[in-house]
């Protein structure tokens, strides 16, 4: 497991991780609005719909809620403001590099709110294509290990395209080309097998070490980027090694 899924698994056992459940829906409903919008209201043909409302049913979102921001995607509702996707690139300070996804209905907050959290930690953000090609778009699913068989996992997973399969703890993960991403889902589900998470991130091509001191201070910052509204996912090449991890345990 890399050591950002160790670190977003010790905040989902903390409760450190999207504590305040009005952020939650707020993050959800963008989501599912921009899901809607550029692929349509129909689940089984629009997959990263369907992978939306399962996840704010995960958080049990209201239906009303989930059926109201499909509604607004697909044009249907004219309720509250127009969001927009925007992909920034940046340093959050020791030279970390960082891809900050936000959907946003008003793109001066959100870029004025990243450029503070970046600034206040010695960073700055970057010009376009400044860090990206430091990162590559992956399929990432998320596991439950108890209760599964890791062989069987790993030979769906490879028979599906997957370029990597690994087991640490209390999760299997899948790491596996952008278009394999639906072949894999399917054949999960057709298997019974729940799914934790499920979606594209971006990941370094090369991780970046730094001492204890520092690396907290960055994850730190890191958790400031993710705690603001507008920010959807969060990707950086900050490698978090076990002492920095035991580090954060001890916090």
């Amino acid at each position: 497991m890399s050591g950002h899924s160790k670190w977003a698994t010790i905040k989902r056992k903390k409760g450190a991780a999207d504590a305040k459940r009005g952020q939650i829906f707020t993050r959800l409903t963008r989501e599912i609005v921009m899901a809607a919008r550029d692929g349509g209201g129909d689940v089984d043909s629009n997959f990263r719909l369907r992978l939306a409302i399962e996840k704010a049913r995960a958080q049990n979102m209201p239906k009303d809620n989930i059926d109201r921001a499909i509604k607004r995607g697909t044009g249907e509702s004219k309720e509250g403001n127009s969001f927009e996707q925007i992909t920034y690139e940046g340093y959050a300070g020791h030279g970390v590099a960082c891809m900050i996804e936000v959907v946003t209905d008003n793109r001066n907050r959100s870029v004025a709110e990243i450029r503070h959290v970046l600034s206040r930690a010695g960073g700055n953000l970057g010009e376009n294509g400044s860090v990206a090609w430091q990162f590559k778009r992956i399929a990432y699913f998320s596991i439950p290990a108890a209760g599964n068989d890791f062989d069987k996992i790993f030979e769906l997973a490879v028979d599906c395209g997957a370029d990597d399969v690994t087991s640490e703890e209390d999760e299997i993960e899948i790491f596996a080309p952008v278009e394999s991403f639906k072949t894999i889902s399917d054949r999960l589900r057709a298997e019974k097998i729940t799914i934790d998470e499920a979606e594209l991130r971006m990941i370094p091509t090369q991780e970046m070490d730094l001492d204890v001191e520092k690396t907290l201070a960055v994850m730190k910052t890191l958790d400031a980027l993710e705690e603001l509204d507008d920010v959807q996912a969060l990707s950086s090449n900050l490698h978090i090694s076990e002492e920095a991890m035991a580090a954060l345990e001890n916090e």
